[in-house]
């Protein structure tokens, strides 16, 4: 699929973090963005920014857990700018907590949103987008979709599941030759408002496992991946050595973790076990993109940089590789 101005795009999650910067990313092309997520005053203030970059906006409260919701919000959006070009499915929520703290109500909840969340948005997409035979759908991943860690077991669970459905969902459409296409993106550690926002049940405020990254930075990967033949970009050089690294020793991962994984996620302030949390009803503020890491958070990856430009990279080395054997022959 040919990038264009004023696209129709969707994105789950819009009202704070990756989403709400990844709204940003396609309004500066002139996109019309069904926004979509549960608190109001986040989703109006991301409608703002969208029409201030000169994208158009419609704003779609309501529980991504919600297939009925989903469904409608896909109708609406197409009952007001015509037909999907892109689905980005972001919305995701989670706890901070040993596995044996988790109610077994809170950890579907943590499922229905992240992951029946995700599939929700891919049925809505692709029931449109497959009798069109066109549309590209992201699928925001993580390297927790490959390497679970401790106190996040709900969460990585869930990005496991939406591995495993990408795998399948993605073999079906190759098998229908079909022209839309679906691929995911794997994050590292973001700087964005959930590490304040998510139930925690840790005696420490939580952060991202250093090192952490800027959302805009996740956001150019995912509108890159919607417009190229990419199945997976994974998003950072610390979530390749993750996703590597666990296939090579995970018996090794898991002690590295056992003895790292609980002091990389907490910073030495006391956590309120009674602030609000956005499990079960939204934390209805204006956030922005950003959490709270911006003094600690990067802008630039070099490996985003390669994978983006990896066939002039190849090019340039299968070049380089002929100048030598070239050089070499004459000596």
């Amino acid at each position: 699929m040919e990038s264009r101005q004023g696209e129709v795009v969707v994105i789950t999650g819009a009202s704070a973090g990756v989403g709400r910067a990844t709204a940003q990313a396609f309004a500066r092309r002139g996109a019309k963005i069904g926004l979509m997520a549960r608190g109001m005053k986040g989703l109006e203030a991301t409608r703002d920014e969208v029409e201030a970059l000169g994208g158009e906006a419609l704003v779609l409260p309501g529980d991504i857990a919600d297939a009925g919701y989903v469904e409608s919000a896909a109708q609406a959006v197409e009952d007001r700018f015509g037909p999907i070009d892109i689905w980005i499915n972001n919305a995701m929520t989670s706890i901070f907590a040993e596995f044996k703290d988790i109610t077994p109500e809170e950890y579907r909840r943590v499922t229905d949103v992240t992951y029946h969340g995700t599939v929700y948005g891919t049925m809505a997409a692709l029931k449109r987008m497959r009798p069109r035979d066109r549309g590209s759908i992201v699928l925001v991943g993580s390297a927790l979709a490959y390497r679970g860690i401790p106190l996040q077991s709900a969460y990585c669970g869930a990005k496991h599941a939406i591995q495993g459905m990408f795998d399948s969902v993605r073999s079906e459409l190759l098998h229908a030759k079909s022209n839309v296409r679906i691929s995911m993106v794997h994050l590292p550690a973001v700087n964005t408002p959930q590490f304040r926002w998510v139930l925690s049940k840790l005696p420490r405020k939580a952060q991202p496992v250093p090192p952490i990254f800027q959302p805009e930075l996740m956001a150019d990967a995912i509108m890159w991946a919607a417009y190229n033949e990419k199945r997976e970009m994974v998003v950072g050089f610390p979530s390749l050595k993750a996703i590597v690294g666990n296939k090579l020793a995970p018996a090794f991962a898991d002690w590295y973790l056992s003895q790292t994984g609980y002091e990389s996620q907490m910073i030495d302030e006391p956590e309120d076990p009674n602030r609000p949390s956005n499990l079960w009803e939204p934390v209805d503020t204006n956030p922005g993109a950003h959490g709270v890491f911006d003094d600690r958070a990067k802008s630039y990856s070099p490996q985003v940089w390669l994978n983006k430009n990896k066939r002039w990279v190849s090019l340039a080395g299968t070049g380089l590789a002929a100048v030598a054997a070239g050089f070499m022959l004459r000596r």
